[in-house]
């Protein structure tokens, strides 16, 4: 089974962006590690980055077509004002988990609504890389129950 990862907007700077926020490891470091992490939850990940809300929305829905029943997002700044993002999550068919690297509670205070949560079985927020790889065990424990 398929397991989406699907990162938004400035997620492709990690390791160059703010590191006293979001560490140095870069975005092929965290795909590398879901991949494994996937792998040993007999999942295959598929990865997507965009800094591009269309493109974010034209790939849930080629993978909701494609079969795809799991998502792990993280919509970067898409999170605070995506009604679109939003809606295509919901009208996927995917079970999600929205994931943040910092915890958007110790930051600017427009950080701390989530347009896309309500989509979303639940959020994890300030978890690091650590976030994505409990997402990735809840998804593949709903998807075997």
């Amino acid at each position: 089974m398929d397991i989406g990862v699907v990162n938004g907007p400035n997620l492709d700077r990690l390791g160059k962006r703010e590191p006293e926020v979001y560490g140095t490891r870069t975005l092929a470091d965290l795909e590398a590690e879901v991949a494994a992490h996937a792998k040993s939850r007999g999942l295959k990940a598929r990865f997507f980055q965009s800094n591009h809300e269309g493109e974010l929305i034209d790939t849930l829905s080629k993978w909701a077509d494609d079969g795809v029943r799991l998502l792990v997002i993280n919509p970067g700044g898409h999170t605070h004002v995506s009604v679109a993002l939003r809606d295509a999550i919901a009208g996927s068919g995917m079970r999600a988990v929205e994931v943040h690297l910092s915890n958007i509670y110790k930051r600017e205070s427009f950080r701390h609504a989530s347009v896309t949560a309500g989509a979303c079985d639940g959020v994890i927020t300030g978890l690091g890389f650590e976030g994505y790889r409990l997402a990735v065990d809840y998804l593949a424990a709903k998807a075997k129950a």
